[in-house]
C-alpha cells in the first residue's frame, strides 16, 4: 500500500473518530461530559495524545536517519564509481575497456534506481538480478599488471569494486524493511480514540471542527512522511540522481 493512501486511511479514521464523538456528545446524558467526567476525559486524551505525539517525533526521527544514510550512501557510490575510473585511466590503454563497461554498469544503475526520473520506485528486481559490478570486478581482476604501479592501481581498483558490489545489496535489503502493518493498524486505532473524546469534549461551532481537522491534516501529513522516509529509493520523495550523474559524466574523461 502506497504512502498516500495509507495517509488518506489514516485520515479518514481520524475524522470518523471525531464524527463519532460529535454524535455521543449529542445522545449520550449531560452529566457524561460534565464535571469529574470532563476531566477525567481531558486527561485521557491528554496522556494519549503525549504518546502518540512520542511514538511519532520517534518514527520521524528513524525515517529521516534511514533516508540521510541512503543519500549518504549514493554520494559516497558515486564518489567511489569516480575513484574507481581515476585508478583505471591511470592504468592505461589496457584498462579503456573496463572504464566503457563501466560506464555501462554506472548507466544500467541509475535506470533501475531512477527510471524516468519519476515517482515510480525503484526496479529492484532488475537491481538484485544484475550483475554488471561484479562483471567490472571481474574484469579489473582479468588485467595483467606489468608493474608494481599498475599492480597497485589493480588492488586499489578491486578494492573499490568490492564495496560497490556491497553497497548495492545494502540498498536491495534496506528496500525489504517496512513498517510492520500491525504497528500501523495500533497507530490508526489510538488516533481513531484520540479524535473520538476530542469530537466529544469539542463543542459543535465551526472554529473547533476546523482545528480538529486542521490537527488531523498535520498527523497524516507526518504519517506520509514517515512512510517516504523510511522508503527512499520509492515514492515522492526520493534520495537524487545527481551524484550517480556527476559520476556518469565523468567517466571516460
Amino acid at each position: 500500500m502506497s504512502a498516500p493512501l495509507t495517509a488518506a486511511i489514516i485520515l479518514a479514521f481520524m475524522l470518523g473518530g471525531m464524527a463519532l464523538g460529535s454524535y455521543l456528545r449529542l445522545v449520550l446524558p449531560e452529566h457524561h461530559t460534565q464535571a469529574d467526567s470532563k476531566d477525567i476525559l481531558m486527561t485521557a486524551a491528554g496522556t494519549m495524545a503525549t504518546l502518540i505525539a512520542l511514538i511519532i517525533g520517534l518514527l520521524v526521527t528513524s525515517a529521516k536517519g534511514t533516508y540521510d544514510d541512503t543519500n549518504s550512501s549514493i554520494t559516497l557510490g558515486g564518489a567511489k564509481i569516480i575513484t574507481l575510473d581515476y585508478y583505471l585511466s591511470r592504468y592505461g590503454p589496457e584498462a579503456k575497456a573496463v572504464r566503457e563497461f563501466l560506464r555501462q554498469a554506472t548507466a544500467s544503475g541509475i535506470e533501475h534506481i531512477w527510471p524516468d526520473e519519476s515517482a515510480h520506485g525503484a526496479d529492484l528486481a532488475k537491481m538484485e538480478a544484475a550483475t554488471n559490478m561484479a562483471d567490472v570486478y571481474n574484469r579489473i581482476r582479468e588485467l595483467s599488471p606489468q608493474n608494481d604501479y599498475q599492480k597497485y592501481l589493480q588492488t586499489q581498483a578491486l578494492q573499490i569494486g568490492t564495496d560497490m558490489m556491497q553497497t548495492r545489496w545494502m540498498f536491495i535489503e534496506q528496500s525489504q524493511t517496512k513498517l510492520p502493518r500491525i504497528f500501523l493498524v495500533v497507530l490508526t486505532f489510538w488516533l481513531t480514540v484520540l479524535f473520538a473524546q476530542f469530537g466529544l469534549l469539542a463543542p459543535r461551532n465551526l472554529t473547533a471542527k476546523s482545528a480538529l481537522l486542521i490537527c488531523a491534516l498535520s498527523i497524516s501529513g507526518a504519517i506520509f512522511l514517515i512512510l517516504e522516509l523510511n522508503n527512499p529509493l520509492e515514492g515522492t520523495i526520493k534520495v537524487s540522481s545527481a551524484p550517480m550523474n556527476k559520476a556518469l559524466a565523468l567517466i571516460g574523461k
